[in-house]
């Protein structure tokens, strides 16, 4: 909700047009493109973009060295967070069919530098994106960083539990507890379906579980494993900020949760934030799989080509830290 002296009147609703879902008959020409895609090839540009109407969903990066992914479609999208260099993004947007000319917006889920880096860089360079966050996250960045304070000029103010319309797409901000000036997750709606991102959070409140029980595809944190955490090189106080409330998220946590969550209407798990030091992949997915496991979900996929995974309850990825995913269809 908004704080008692925000000022709604401003509030702006962008109606950026709508997606048409594409007919069943092309969905295998689909599936061909996205494997293509998969594979590290660039698109035949004999496959029309405009074809491509469905959902999807890229990682430039996903840790504490940067944070940023797109979600749309390959007519157009928005970017959530911008920690990633731009340069490095736009070659992996070209090799995967997607630009930064259908780009509508940025969505920052908080303050912290992984997340909110490259935001400045990208506004200036790219004319037709917008910047949308609460105001108390652009007060942060102006506050907390050496930004230059001419970023307020691409600014369009939000706020948690509104939902607005950009590129398509129904956006509602809503409630994560963490240590930024203010943060958000998002619960996007396609119409077709919805994605739930909550990233850097220390503990899955109402709000975020709400929003992600809703979803067919989740992103979410599951940022160290305990042992590791607790044997590992950081100091008390560090230890003690990352398992707090505000905080991030164990890997058991997030596995139990999503387990307790589960019905067949979820397709997609991003695991999301992994820390370097604290984390790995393997262990991450690997605790994942141990609790899917312990309520019946034991066909899981990698989410690469939708021909070959029909069979499959559910699609589970860990997101690397510091390299662009395949565009995977949602």
């Amino acid at each position: 909700m908004p704080g008692l002296f925000d000022v709604i009147e401003n509030f702006q609703e962008r109606m950026d047009g709508d997606f048409s879902i594409i007919p069943p008959d092309d969905m295998e020409r689909i599936a061909r493109r996205h494997s293509t895609v998969s594979a590290g090839n660039s698109i035949d540009s004999s496959e029309p973009l405009e074809m491509v109407k469905k959902p999807v969903f890229m990682s430039f990066g996903s840790g504490s060295s940067g944070n940023c992914y797109y979600v749309g479609t390959a007519d157009e999208g928005i970017l959530v967070d911008a920690g990633v260099d731009f340069n490095m993004m736009a070659r992996a947007m070209h090799d995967n069919g997607l630009s930064f000319a259908n780009v509508r917006g940025i969505i920052l889920t908080h303050d912290h530098g992984d997340h909110i880096r490259y935001a400045y860089g990208m506004l200036r360079k790219y004319k037709n994106i917008g910047l949308y966050c609460t105001p108390r996250v652009l007060n942060g960045i102006l506050r907390r960083h050496n930004v230059s304070r001419r970023i307020k000029d691409y600014h369009h103010p939000i706020y948690k539990e509104f939902t607005f319309t950009l590129a398509g797409m129904q956006i509602t901000p809503f409630e994560v507890k963490h240590d930024g000036s203010d943060n958000s997750g998002f619960y996007i709606d396609f119409g077709s379906t919805s994605l739930t991102i909550a990233t850097d959070l220390g503990v899955i409140s109402d709000r975020p579980a709400h929003y992600l029980r809703q979803s067919q595809s989740i992103v979410i944190e599951s940022n160290y494993d305990r042992t590791m955490l607790d044997q590992g090189p950081y100091p008390a106080y560090l230890k003690s900020r990352i398992i707090s409330e505000t905080g991030h998220l164990d890997n058991q946590v997030t596995a139990d949760f999503v387990a307790g969550m589960y019905t067949d209407r979820l397709r997609h798990v991003f695991l999301c934030h992994l820390s370097h030091e604290n984390n790995t992949p393997e262990i991450a997915v690997e605790t994942m799989t141990r609790a899917l496991a312990s309520v019946g979900v034991t066909r899981l996929g990698d989410g690469l080509n939708p021909l070959t995974e029909r069979d499959v309850q559910l699609s589970l990825v860990a997101l690397p830290r510091t390299e662009p995913t395949p565009l995977y269809l949602l």
